[in-house]
């Protein structure tokens, strides 16, 4: 079973992060990332680029994941 502790873990494997919150039932996910790397990026891109610190476990194993990818700036100013 994909737990929320795991796909924590590969993206801030692969992702330079902030922060990383996920909270999930094992089927359906939602998570909130703060990374510099989606400085000037569109919401796509930065999607993209999540899914590719995820990699095959998308297509495989993660059935539903929400994000809301944010730059630092972005998170402070929402706090």
């Amino acid at each position: 079973m994909v737990t929320a502790e795991s796909i924590k873990h590969n993206i801030e494997e692969k992702l330079t992060c902030e922060l990383v919150q996920v909270d999930g039932d094992g089927h359906h996910f939602e998570a909130v990332i703060v990374s510099a790397a989606f400085q000037g990026k569109t919401p796509v891109q930065r999607h993209q680029l999540v899914y590719a610190a995820l990699g095959d476990r998308m297509r495989e194993e993660i059935h539903a994941l929400s994000m809301r990818t944010l730059t630092p700036d972005q998170w402070q100013a929402g706090r």
